[in-house]
């Protein structure tokens, strides 16, 4: 006989309300309880509801935050990024730990203060307690430690160095987390403040998490605050950054960049090509492709960016150049192209020979500033009163001319015999190719987003 077959039944599953996550709550000491939150309602009316799953009183002196790596809080503002499945854990609030870490980093006992530091820069990541903390006027309380706090301590550094290093360094982990967040102006520091963070770039050259957060210190100093700068200005050389890039640790190498960048694009246009000619004298360029473009190591993005901007701000000092057109009258200028002329053609001829009539000098010039392959033949300074590149062209032609002279007179030579149609002059191309580079480098275009 037929299989006669049930119908179907039509009623389809109702996926949850969206409003509806569930979540698991930690609490140390008990198992984790498994509960619906309801977005709809409260974060203080459901805090209340765990805490008096566990029989805790005073349920406003606690709150939840995720029991990942993170640990940050979860507030009204940031309770919608809860998934199902998460973990959370049942703390006390942002205000009571701010409070009980505001007490402990002043306790009398090294190794109390040094858990409490360690506390305090983890829990800085978080901006819920970054702004209690700070309420409880936490910076001021961190930069006195970094002020004072060092001296008073400096007896026992000799037999207590591990517990300092690390006392220091979460200190100043916790002061740049707290910074990091934008709460608190940073004009408001002192010198001596300042003094003792360009300090540690010498004195703790050795300790790599104190050197890493001193210079992200200076550079947040300088970027942030005008007054700021100045007085680091005063307080770090070049010559004192300059080593630090000669290490290993590719991190030191980023954040000393990245100092290097903030002073070059704070300093007053006057200073900057004064800035310029001491990181050539000190032989920068050379550093970088030795000790980080060409390390057997991987080049990571962030290097890559301060890489770029320091590019950038270093073309841009080209500008005024490239932006500046030649004076015909000008005879300092015009002694340039001369210069370009004896060069290449030095045994036939001196600029300042007076042997032979005037004209025929005018027309050895002409056939020699042919040869160099100028347009205007007669007067090869109209060549440059085009900008961009302007003077920047002859700049490169000179250089060039100087420093690679037998390669620069080959060339003049070689394309100065050659057909029309097949010739490449020299002050033709030096000037399109400058030009060119200008174009392809964006020299005067310092972009916004690069600070």
């Amino acid at each position: 006989c037929p299989v006669v077959l049930a119908p179907k039944s039509s009623s389809v599953a109702m996926p949850p309300p969206a409003d509806i996550v569930k979540v698991a709550i930690e609490w140390p000491g008990a198992f984790p309880k498994l509960m619906e939150i309801d977005q709809k309602k409260p974060l203080s009316s459901i805090i209340k509801e765990v805490c008096d799953g566990w029989s805790l009183p005073n349920h406003d002196q606690f709150a939840l935050q995720h029991a990942d790596s993170s640990n940050f809080y979860i507030t009204e503002k940031n309770r919608n990024e809860i998934k199902n499945g998460a973990i959370l854990r049942l703390t006390t609030s942002p205000a009571q730990n701010a409070q009980q870490l505001h007490e402990r980093i002043q306790s009398s006992s090294m190794d109390a203060k040094l858990e409490a530091l360690k506390d305090l820069a983890n829990y800085s990541r978080d901006v819920t307690f970054a702004q209690e903390f700070i309420n409880l006027d936490g910076i001021s309380l961190l930069t006195q430690m970094v002020e004072s706090g060092t001296e008073r301590y400096q007896k026992l550094q000799k037999i207590m160095k591990p517990c300092f290093g690390d006392m220091l360094s979460f200190t100043l982990t916790a002061f740049v987390e707290l910074m990091d967040h934008g709460i608190v102006s940073w004009d408001t520091f002192s010198v001596a403040f300042i003094k003792k963070i360009a300090s540690y770039v010498n004195k703790f050259a050795s300790d790599i998490s104190i050197l890493q957060r001193s210079l992200a210190i200076l550079e947040s100093m300088v970027l942030n605050s005008h007054d700021l700068y100045q007085k680091v200005a005063q307080e770090i050389t070049i010559g004192q950054l300059i080593p630090h890039l000669q290490g290993t640790d590719q991190e030191i190498q980023t954040y000393t960049i990245a100092v290097i960048n903030a002073l070059f694009l704070k300093a007053p246009d006057d200073k900057r090509q004064e800035m310029a000619n001491i990181l050539a004298q000190k032989q920068l360029r050379s550093i970088i492709l030795t000790h980080v473009i060409r390390a057997q190591r991987a080049i990571n993005n962030e290097m890559a960016h301060q890489l770029y901007v320091l590019q950038v701000l270093t073309f841009n000092l080209l500008e005024d150049r490239m932006m500046t057109k030649m004076d015909p009258q000008d005879q300092a200028q015009r002694d340039i192209i001369f210069e370009l002329r004896r060069i290449a053609f030095d045994a036939e001829s001196e600029p300042n020979n007076s042997s032979g009539s005037m004209e025929k000098r005018k027309s050895m010039y002409t056939r020699d500033y042919k040869k160099l392959g100028f347009i205007n033949h007669v007067n090869p300074a109209m060549d440059f009163t085009q900008t961009p590149p302007g003077m920047l062209a002859l700049d490169n032609m000179l250089y060039f001319a100087k420093h690679h002279q037998d390669a620069y007179i080959r060339i003049v030579l070689e394309n100065s015999s050659r057909e029309d149609k097949h010739e490449c002059p020299f002050g033709r191309s030096s000037i399109e190719l400058t030009k060119m580079l200008c174009e392809i480098l964006k020299v005067g275009e310092l972009r916004k987003f690069i600070c």
